[in-house]
């Protein structure tokens, strides 16, 4: 697999041969930053842990060497950033035991543009070497520009997948996940509802290895564990709580199964159904 990066690294935690670690992928997250995955896709890391049958492989897009930092960070350079941040992902990797983590290793700036089209190819080409049942990325709701950036490529690549030139895949679901804006606000019966009620202490592990970021003042492990907990107490004002941790994902998956389907009519249509409750409800208090 040829990716255009000549920095881009492929960390295979079990050392089985990179094809094959590749081939078994039955779950395949692509997402912006060192522990987006982990925030993300949760649900998905815990159904193919300790699974024979189902393996989960990450991919970060971004190189991470913008990222905020302080305390025993706060002098470090960005290329120092950017290995401190590889070395996290990894660990994650190994806590998690990925099938495979791929650090794709570009630059935020190159992921905003919408005209460039280098990590399209590559993420097409890990869709050919993974073949996944299922796609998680970023929501297209998401308040992070590069989160959006990464969803809207995802889909460019998705909808190339049998393009004349390349091997076809079969096409998985795609699901869009909560990162810098949950999706709490979606009707019920629209959401894509991610039990992640078990191993709270595998969950917890994932998210302190990023380190850099917990010690740069940025308590991602507490916050997302909280908003878990959140969803699953929040979710049914009338019941008792079924689960103790929830996550929540957009389905992308009709706009890969129709390419004409305009992105931002289809997200609006989500945006529309949630005004029209609030609007319907007060309507019929008043």
């Amino acid at each position: 697999m040829k990716l255009n990066q000549n920095t881009a690294e492929i960390f295979i935690p079990d050392d089985i041969p990179l094809e094959s670690a590749l081939a078994r992928t039955t779950h395949l997250c692509i997402a912006a930053h060192q522990d987006d995955i982990e925030i993300m896709a949760a649900s998905p890391i815990l159904e193919c842990f300790q699974n024979e049958e189902k393996w989960f492989t990450g991919v970060v897009v971004t190189d991470g060497r913008g990222s905020a930092r302080n305390g025993i960070y706060e002098k470090y350079t960005d290329e120092e950033m950017r290995l401190v941040r590889f070395k996290e992902q990894k660990k994650a990797a190994i806590l998690g035991e990925y099938s495979a983590q791929i650090m794709l290793d570009y630059p935020s700036k190159m992921i905003k543009d919408g005209k460039n089209t280098s990590s399209v190819e590559d993420i097409l080409a890990i869709l050919q070497a993974t073949n996944p049942n299922v796609v998680y990325t970023h929501n297209l709701a998401d308040k992070h520009a590069t989160h959006v950036g990464i969803a809207l490529k995802v889909i460019k690549a998705l909808r190339n997948r049998s393009d004349k030139f390349l091997k076809p895949v079969r096409s998985p679901k795609l699901y869009g996940c909560e990162v810098w804006r949950d999706l709490d606000w979606m009707r019920d019966n629209e959401k894509i509802v991610l039990d992640t009620s078990s191993q709270n202490n595998l969950q917890a592990a994932l998210l302190g290895v990023f380190d850099s970021q917990i010690s740069g003042g940025k308590r991602y492990d507490l916050a997302s564990m909280g908003r878990r907990l959140a969803n699953a107490t929040y979710f049914a004002s009338h019941d008792v709580d079924n689960a103790t941790g929830l996550s929540y994902a957009m389905d992308l998956t009709p706009l890969i199964k129709n390419p004409d389907l305009d992105v931002k009519e289809y997200v609006r249509g989500f945006i529309n159904h949630f005004s029209n409750d609030v609007e319907n409800l007060i309507e019929k208090l008043s």
